[in-house]
């Protein structure tokens, strides 16, 4: 006989990475190439790219 203990997560890697994600789309949505632009300098995610490249 098999005893199946579930782990509870305490983060989820995965889903906050979607949320994160579907909640970029949803504000860049219909933006222009400009105010894309605009968008990734006032939030500094251009930044953190560059970064993280190596």
């Amino acid at each position: 006989m098999k005893t199946k203990n579930k782990i509870v997560k305490e983060f989820d890697t995965v889903k906050i990475f979607r949320e994160i994600k579907s909640n970029i789309s949803k504000e860049i949505k219909g933006m222009t190439f400009e105010e894309l632009k605009t968008y990734l300098d006032k939030t500094q995610l251009k930044s953190l790219i560059s970064k993280t490249r190596f």
